[in-house]
């Protein structure tokens, strides 16, 4: 098994905490080293700490600012514009511009272990 940290950073912008500690702790089991954020401006606020991660897992529902809106404020960003973002949300929507996919909720451990190496090492 991989060291912690060992496979690159990943941010988890979601208000739900139990699936927020859920997915870090199943990505930090896999070698990851994992930020998280219950909201978009908290998201922000971390990303402004920790620079640009291999992938951001963002939810689109959330209180004080929405996964849309934190999404605009990264590809207005240009040292976080390339970032990588997969939508997670339990909502009908499909993949939105300036996203690279979507897991919906709720998803498979397979599916998000495989949507993350397919962007993080």
């Amino acid at each position: 098994m991989s060291t912690i940290g060992e496979r690159g950073n990943i941010l988890i912008v979601e208000d739900d905490e139990d699936i927020r500690a859920a997915m870090a702790e199943l990505l930090e089991t896999e070698g990851f080293e994992v930020a998280v954020a219950s909201n978009g401006q908290e998201g922000l606020e971390v990303l402004d700490q920790i620079g640009p991660p291999c992938l951001v897992l963002l939810d689109l529902m959330m209180p004080v600012m929405s996964g849309e809106e934190f999404l605009r404020h990264i590809r207005d960003n240009p040292a976080m514009s390339p970032v990588p973002i997969i939508i997670v949300t339990a909502s009908g929507r499909t993949v939105l511009p300036g996203t690279q996919g979507i897991l919906k909720k709720p998803f498979e451990i397979s599916e998000l272990f495989a949507t993350v190496s397919m962007h993080c090492g």
